[in-house]
């Protein structure tokens, strides 16, 4: 099957064609899953014409009508797992992180949503059969918490775990860092993410995992006051919906981290609550809870999923990385 290109759509002439490029809709597939006024404000055209390039994407990409259940449980197959390096931890998460799905973690400052980050930051370079997915990664680094030491003590332990002498270089080479200074940076930078992920999509390491440490770091810290709030929760679910897009589009694990917030008024269970209100609690498909334990250890609570049942994991975080605690 040729690849249908945005010229090939109705309503689609080579000026408009250039526009959508322009505006970061680089695939029918992108422009299947936009919506109109989302595509009018981009390439500068009318809502109905909108409309119709849309319903002509979806009928290109095949994407956008109803399947039966049987055909969903075939694309499920194609859901890739990637490892944390812990085996109770992958066991929790049902096999490991799963790819077309945002798994948030949040926890507070210490716990190691970070180095999980850096973790799967490797992990996802690995061949399937060593539990990863034999891809690169894209890194929206918005408190300039990105080490590229860490990742080359995390490869030395890897060596040592498998037996196998990996090049740090190597891995760093497929790690794509960006630091993203405000919200409206962060949310562009995710289109930036795409056009490398299609520059990438037929080369030995495609993306396959898209990490956003903090996703709500900008947010919280432009967005203050109650007054500002309706604007900051539209705006975050924007964000969202572009990272979960991505996670389609490019069979990609998505995970973001969160920061937390603590309820002076809650008398009974744990004051730490993740921020982003429900709009993120509804967005994220698995939620996380990072929290420190005695020494190097950490327990990791699975608070949702939809097809998991809630559970606990102990890990364990040293200089080689994650592992058993």
């Amino acid at each position: 099957m040729s690849e249908v290109l945005l010229e090939d759509l109705d309503h689609v002439g080579p000026a408009t064609a250039q526009k959508l490029r322009d505006a970061g809709f680089n695939t029918v597939e992108a422009v299947a899953v936009a919506s109109p006024a989302e595509l009018a404000n981009s390439a500068e055209i009318g809502e109905s014409t909108a409309a119709k390039i849309i319903n002509a994407a979806r009928q290109a990409a095949d994407i956008g009508g109803f399947e039966t259940g049987d055909l969903v449980l075939e694309r499920r197959k194609l859901v890739g797992k990637l490892t944390t390096g812990c085996a109770e931890f992958d066991e929790m998460m049902g096999g490991g992180i799963e790819s077309q799905s945002i798994t948030e973690m949040y926890g507070e400052f210490g716990c190691g949503k970070t180095q999980v980050a850096h973790q799967l930051a490797v992990n996802v370079q690995l061949p399937r059969e060593q539990g990863g997915l034999g891809g690169s990664v894209v890194i929206i680094d918005t408190e300039n918490t990105f080490r590229p030491e860490r990742i080359t003590q995390m490869v030395k332990g890897l060596s040592e775990k498998h037996g196998v002498e990996y090049d740090p270089e190597e891995f760093l080479k497929n790690i794509h860092v960006a630091r993203a200074y405000n919200s409206n940076h962060q949310i562009l930078l995710v289109d930036s993410a795409s056009e490398l992920a299609n520059e990438l999509k037929d080369s030995d390491m495609p993306v396959r995992l898209l990490i956003v440490d903090s996703l709500t770091a900008h947010f919280r810290a432009e967005y203050i006051g109650r007054g500002t709030l309706a604007d900051r929760q539209q705006k975050l679910n924007k964000h969202l919906h572009g990272i979960q897009r991505f996670g389609d589009l490019f069979n990609s694990c998505v995970v973001v981290t969160n920061q937390v917030m603590s309820k002076p008024d809650a008398f009974f269970g744990d004051p730490t609550k993740p921020i982003g209100g429900h709009i993120l609690g509804h967005t994220a498909t698995f939620r996380l809870y990072i929290r420190k334990s005695k020494g190097d250890k950490r327990i990791v609570k699975l608070v949702d999923s939809p097809n998991l049942p809630d559970g606990e994991a102990i890990m364990s975080i040293t200089t080689d990385g994650l592992g058993d605690a």
